[in-house]
């Protein structure tokens, strides 16, 4: 397997340092992770995230004329989570809607009604806490 610069291989840590780590790739040949590519927030000891024969998954970020080549941990992890990112769980945009072959206009329209929908729901949830909005008799006027 070629190393391309852009690519995300995975690799073994063959060793440590102060300054990084180097790994060696699927091609046999050795790169380095500088300190400051080792992980997303600040590293100030490698050995706290890194170890001999650790498997990693590494960006590869330059490759000089030469031959040294340059990784990132912390750029395959950015890669991967942007690749993988979809919509919050949590969050309930209520049912899909395919808006194929709708004018603009109609897109408003039921953008619109489903609003409304919601706006009256939610009104009539706070009316029901409040206690209903009924006549009440004053202690004055019994």
């Amino acid at each position: 397997m070629e190393v391309e610069v852009g690519k995300i291989v995975e690799g073994r840590v063959t060793g440590i340092t102060n300054f990084g780590a180097f790994i060696q790739l699927p091609n046999g040949r050795t790169g380095l992770v500088h300190i400051s590519e080792v992980a997303l927030d600040y590293v100030k000891d490698i050995r706290d995230h890194l170890k001999a024969d650790d498997v990693v998954k590494v960006k590869v970020i330059s490759i000089d004329e030469k031959g040294k080549i340059s990784l990132s941990i912390k750029k395959a992890i950015e890669q991967q989570k942007k690749e993988n990112a979809t919509k919050p769980d949590e969050y309930d945009f209520g049912p899909k809607v395919s808006f194929d072959g709708m004018s603009f206009e109609e897109k408003i329209k039921m953008f619109m009604q489903d609003s409304d929908e919601k706006i009256s729901t939610l009104r009539r949830n706070m009316d029901s806490k409040r206690g209903g909005g009924g006549y009440r008799r004053s202690s004055a006027n019994v």
